[in-house]
């Protein structure tokens, strides 16, 4: 398949996709979804709102066609969307599709993981915010032990999948919880990355003082392990890599609020309900399903997503201040996709 090459207003091409397949978390995360916002009575997405596999599928073909090479299934839980071995089967065999990996809280991925390989599935990244229970419980607050996705990682590896695993650290909630993590991870030998806390969506307190930069973390980690850096995999990779010496084991930094990545993000979001957003600090989306479901035609599909992304030029995280941060309006990440 010959690839379209699409830039945006900075010359940043379109190269990767995440595509959200459900709204609806098992988690009740205090950065994510708090339960006195997200609670029994709050309205998700009803079936019919929701993408297709069909349509799914469709506009994952759309993308490639325009340079996509890596797609990434996200949700909320994105396991907790029916069949979704299905979709990743569907997905994994369409033409020119380099990576499909998945974003997963873990609590349902081990009984998974084998069908999940099986359908196509090469990696999944694993939220885990601590390795101590009641730091971990605290902070999902969903009665999920840590064990549960201990499990899960090692299922994962058993499965033959790629594991990373991702612990967004906020000072005051589990910046005391880096260094045992590191150190379990490191024997383990799974790479574990440290995302900043960001300010996405309107529900999670974002404040500054609450960060843990990317600069503390390293000295912190570094004053018990020694790191070297590694060369990024990719143009637009996201993290700041590093290994611990003498081993093949690596750790990573996600900065976007310290060490902005702007410049290259090369990524492209859809959500559950079908909007396209071209940043994760979006405020407003183009509901690509509407437009499928009135019948138009896939070349009408393409150039409409050539023409969003060649209009695009944000640069939320190079610009954001504390007023922005706190006053512009963004969409939740449980419905984009982290």
């Amino acid at each position: 398949m010959q690839q379209q090459v699409i830039t945006d207003k900075f010359g940043r091409v379109l190269q990767d996709l995440r595509i959200s397949v459900t709204d609806r978390c098992n988690f009740r995360c205090r950065y994510c979804m708090p339960r006195e916002i997200f609670g029994k009575d709050f309205a998700f997405l009803p079936k019919d709102h929701l993408l297709s596999f069909e349509e799914i599928e469709r506009l994952a073909s759309a993308f490639l066609q325009l340079g996509v090479k890596k797609i990434r299934l996200t949700g909320g839980e994105p396991l907790l969307r029916k069949d979704i071995v299905t979709l990743v089967g569907k997905l994994a065999k369409l033409e020119g599709l380099e990576d499909i990996g998945l974003t997963t809280n873990g609590v349902l991925l081990g009984k998974m993981a084998a069908k999940l390989k099986e359908a196509g599935l090469k990696r999944v990244n694993i939220s885990l915010d601590a390795i101590d229970d009641k730091t971990f419980m605290a902070i999902n607050d969903s009665h999920v032990p840590t064990n549960t996705v201990i499990k899960s990682i090692q299922q994962a590896k058993e499965a033959g999948l790629i594991v990373k695993v991702n612990m967004v650290v906020k000072k005051g909630m589990n910046d005391h919880e880096v260094l045992p993590m590191a150190k379990f991870f490191k024997e383990l030998g799974v790479t574990l990355r440290f995302i900043e806390f960001m300010d996405v969506g309107q529900t999670n307190g974002w404040d500054f003082q609450h960060v843990v930069t990317k600069k503390e973390l390293y000295e912190m980690i570094s004053k018990e392990h020694d790191l070297e850096p590694v060369e990024p995999a990719y143009f637009g990779e996201v993290a700041k890599r590093y290994r611990y010496k003498g081993t093949d084991t690596e750790v990573g930094f996600i900065t976007s609020v310290s060490e902005s990545f702007c410049s290259s993000c090369t990524r492209a979001r859809v959500a559950a309900d079908g909007h396209f957003y071209t940043c994760l600090f979006a405020g407003t989306g183009f509901n690509l399903k509407d437009i499928m479901r009135a019948g138009i035609s896939d070349e009408e599909l393409k150039n409409t997503i050539v023409s969003r992304w060649e209009k695009r030029e944000d640069r939320y995280s190079d610009e954001r201040t504390e007023e922005t941060a706190k006053n512009r309006k963004k969409i939740e990440m449980s419905y984009i996709g982290g």
